[in-house]
């Protein structure tokens, strides 16, 4: 029996013949499910946690210049101030540092009382080195405090960039941070909510 002409049917295979080899459209016809699938998941993971990375400059909002002396933060205190290593304050607004995670001032252990302090003050130390810039997502996000996710940094005079995070920790006692639940920081600590 004979094929219409310019039908994309191929007869049936015989008993015993080799199977054709796939062609490239077909596979990747078969495969254009799976792909969309793992697409849609990486972008709600990386939307779920606007915290957790830094976006390349063209998803990025322009730099704000920052130029101020930081204090820590307390009633009567300055307009710049510090709140712990990695939330700090501009007037009314509160900067959360994107990327790391830092000891809480609210301290459940000695230890981390002691953490919390040097990270506090290695923040500090870093914000009044001169004026740096901060930068967000395009969509400028908010964690569920309300805290402004904000990406840190300061040209320095030989033009290199000098990131807040990877400077809080390689000097400040930060660690990595990609949203949500972390371990304590006292020792035998089990899961802990962090800020």
């Amino acid at each position: 029996m004979s094929q219409p002409r310019g039908s994309n049917q191929r007869p049936p295979r015989r008993p015993g013949q080799p199977k054709p080899p796939m062609s490239w459209r077909r596979a990747l016809n078969e495969t254009r499910p799976f792909l969309l699938i793992i697409a849609l998941a990486t972008i709600s993971y990386i939307t779920a946690l606007p915290g957790a990375y830094e976006p390349p400059a063209f998803l990025q909002s322009e730099p704000e210049l920052i130029s101020g002396t930081f204090t820590r933060c307390g009633k009567g205190r300055g307009y710049y101030c510090v709140i712990d290593g990695d939330t700090f304050r501009i007037g009314k607004r509160s900067i959360r540092v994107v990327g790391i995670d830092t000891a809480e001032v609210e301290a459940g252990c000695p230890a981390e009382a002691e953490q919390a302090e040097m990270s506090t003050a290695a923040l500090q130390s870093w914000l009044n080195r001169g004026p740096f810039e901060m930068t967000a997502r395009i969509d400028e996000p908010a964690d569920r405090w309300g805290r402004e996710l904000r990406i840190v940094k300061r040209i320095e005079a030989d033009k290199r960039v000098s990131r807040l995070a990877d400077w809080m920790q390689a000097e400040g006692g930060a660690r990595d941070y990609l949203g949500g639940w972390r371990g304590g920081w006292c020792s035998g600590d089990g899961e802990t909510r962090v800020r």
